[in-house]
């Protein structure tokens, strides 16, 4: 399987959260998952720590590097998953989210959130 980590997922496994649900956790440790982490998730957690906002406790460089460490694949934002967004409907307004959802689309990949609002964009979203 393939998957792409929304922001907060990868940032609850490199930290251990109790709040990484026991199946993501599961399904990252498979060796034949092929775990993906957005630029635009490391470009998201940079804005936030700089900014002091929602308790982000890496800065980008930071967590750039333990998801290299960690195994996952670091996707790059190409100019189609840019333009896929405009095809997207208005269910969310953060651009990221937005990217992500645009990104698991064009791939195809399986998002993995836990953010009800993007799992309504498609039934390859898994809510978790």
């Amino acid at each position: 399987m393939r998957i792409l980590l929304d922001t907060h997922i990868p940032l609850w496994a490199i930290s251990d959260s109790p709040k990484l649900p026991k199946q993501v956790r599961e399904l990252i440790s498979i060796p034949a998952t092929e775990v993906y982490v957005s630029a635009a998730s490391v470009w998201e957690i940079a804005i936030k720590h700089s900014l002091g906002r929602n308790n982000m406790p890496v800065s980008g460089a930071e967590a750039s590097r333990y998801f290299t460490e960690s195994g996952y694949i670091l996707l790059p934002v190409t100019p189609e998953h840019a333009a896929a967004t405009e095809t997207l409907p208005p269910i969310h307004a953060d651009p990221f989210d937005r990217m992500l959802v645009a990104q698991a689309l064009t791939e195809p990949l399986r998002l993995v959130t836990h953010d009800a609002t993007v799992a309504r964009y498609s039934d390859s979203v898994m809510l978790v």
